[in-house]
């Protein structure tokens, strides 16, 4: 997975892959000046691309042909509890659901003092590669 996250999104933030499992999935991203928004605290878009990614990620890992198909991000909802200026955020992703056509994902972003920053829901479809 490393690998094929060069020169992504994954990449330029800084995430990292922490924990591997099928039924969790643990990534921590640096809380700085590529993740802040203007007023100088971690960007809520940037919780939820960290949130999505460890959902993506959990999905691919549960599917049994990868030749044949891929988990792309359906739906994501997310809600931004407390504020972060820098440090180190980390995100754990719980199944509520693994289905053959869609997952859906617990994702707990907390920060160094175990404070909950941003909780977050997201479905992934699996859909058939082309």
């Amino acid at each position: 997975m490393k690998e094929r996250s060069l020169h992504t999104a994954i990449h330029s933030l800084g995430i990292d892959f922490v924990e591997l499992a099928p039924d969790r999935v643990v990534m921590s991203m640096p809380v700085g000046p590529s993740t802040h928004q203007p007023a100088g605290i971690l960007h809520g878009g940037a919780s939820v691309l960290l949130a999505e990614t460890a959902a993506s990620i959990a999905s691919e890992i549960n599917i049994v042909d990868k030749e044949k198909y891929a988990a792309v991000g359906l739906e994501i909802n997310a809600n931004h509890l407390k504020s972060k200026r820098d440090g180190m955020v980390t995100a754990v992703a719980t199944p509520i659901h693994k289905g053959r056509k869609t997952m859906v994902w617990d994702i707990r972003i907390s920060d160094e003092k175990c404070q909950l920053i941003c909780i977050s829901r997201c479905t992934v479809a699996i859909i058939e590669k082309k």
